[in-house]
Protein backbone atom coordinates (compact mmCIF):
# COMPACT_ATOMS: atom_id res chain seq x y z
CA UNK A 1 0.00 0.00 0.00
CA UNK A 2 1.66 3.17 -1.29
CA UNK A 3 1.72 6.20 2.04
CA UNK A 4 -0.74 9.09 0.83
CA UNK A 5 0.30 12.66 1.54
CA UNK A 6 -2.23 15.78 1.61
CA UNK A 7 -1.81 18.42 -1.04
CA UNK A 8 -0.69 21.75 0.26
CA UNK A 9 -2.75 23.70 -2.58
CA UNK A 10 -5.91 22.15 -3.21
CA UNK A 11 -5.97 20.00 0.23
CA UNK A 12 -6.57 16.79 -1.14
CA UNK A 13 -5.09 13.31 0.18
CA UNK A 14 -3.21 11.33 -2.85
CA UNK A 15 -0.78 8.77 -2.94
CA UNK A 16 3.00 10.05 -2.87
CA UNK A 17 3.33 8.71 -6.18
CA UNK A 18 0.79 11.49 -7.88
CA UNK A 19 2.61 14.09 -5.46
CA UNK A 20 5.69 16.71 -5.92
CA UNK A 21 7.97 16.80 -2.80
CA UNK A 22 9.26 20.25 -2.39
CA UNK A 23 11.92 21.69 0.82
CA UNK A 24 13.83 24.74 2.16
CA UNK A 25 16.88 24.95 1.16
CA UNK A 26 19.25 27.83 1.99
CA UNK A 27 16.29 29.87 2.20
CA UNK A 28 14.52 29.03 -1.05
CA UNK A 29 11.77 26.17 -1.98
CA UNK A 30 13.09 23.84 -4.39
CA UNK A 31 11.63 20.23 -5.92
CA UNK A 32 12.92 17.49 -4.47
CA UNK A 33 12.03 14.97 -7.26
CA UNK A 34 13.76 11.79 -5.68
CA UNK A 35 12.19 12.62 -2.51
CA UNK A 36 15.56 12.48 -0.75
CA UNK A 37 16.54 15.82 0.72
CA UNK A 38 16.89 16.21 4.13
CA UNK A 39 14.93 18.37 6.16
CA UNK A 40 11.32 19.12 6.28
CA UNK A 41 9.21 18.40 3.08
CA UNK A 42 5.77 19.80 1.72
CA UNK A 43 4.18 17.76 -0.87
CA UNK A 44 1.91 19.46 -3.76
CA UNK A 45 0.26 18.26 -6.99
CA UNK A 46 2.63 19.44 -10.17
CA UNK A 47 -0.10 22.07 -11.60
CA UNK A 48 -0.25 25.67 -11.78
CA UNK A 49 -3.26 25.78 -9.83
CA UNK A 50 -2.52 24.02 -6.48
CA UNK A 51 0.95 26.16 -6.60
CA UNK A 52 -0.63 29.08 -6.79
CA UNK A 53 -3.00 27.89 -4.47
CA UNK A 54 -0.78 27.19 -1.94
CA UNK A 55 1.05 30.72 -2.39
CA UNK A 56 -1.96 32.70 -2.09
CA UNK A 57 -3.11 30.61 1.51
CA UNK A 58 0.44 31.28 2.29
CA UNK A 59 1.17 27.34 2.70
CA UNK A 60 4.73 27.41 1.92
CA UNK A 61 5.81 29.08 4.72
CA UNK A 62 3.53 27.02 7.65
CA UNK A 63 4.64 23.67 6.05
CA UNK A 64 8.25 24.45 5.25
CA UNK A 65 8.22 26.56 8.81
CA UNK A 66 10.15 29.21 7.80
CA UNK A 67 9.80 32.62 9.44
CA UNK A 68 6.96 35.06 8.28
CA UNK A 69 8.85 37.64 7.36
CA UNK A 70 8.86 40.16 4.56
CA UNK A 71 10.86 37.60 2.76
CA UNK A 72 7.84 35.21 2.51
CA UNK A 73 6.49 37.08 -1.16
CA UNK A 74 9.77 36.49 -2.45
CA UNK A 75 10.57 32.76 -1.20
CA UNK A 76 7.00 32.42 -2.84
CA UNK A 77 7.62 33.47 -6.07
CA UNK A 78 10.72 31.71 -5.92
CA UNK A 79 9.34 28.45 -5.32
CA UNK A 80 6.79 28.89 -8.02
CA UNK A 81 9.94 29.32 -10.20
CA UNK A 82 11.72 26.28 -9.27
CA UNK A 83 8.78 24.46 -9.03
CA UNK A 84 7.58 25.55 -12.62
CA UNK A 85 11.25 24.67 -13.56
CA UNK A 86 10.90 21.15 -12.54
CA UNK A 87 7.53 20.77 -13.82
CA UNK A 88 8.67 21.76 -17.53
CA UNK A 89 11.76 19.03 -16.90
CA UNK A 90 8.81 16.69 -16.43
CA UNK A 91 7.11 16.86 -19.46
Amino acid sequence: MEAVRTCLGCRQRAPRSSLMRVVARDGVVVADALARFPGRGAWVHSTRDCIETATERRAWARALRFADGPDEVHKAQIARIEIAKHIARRT
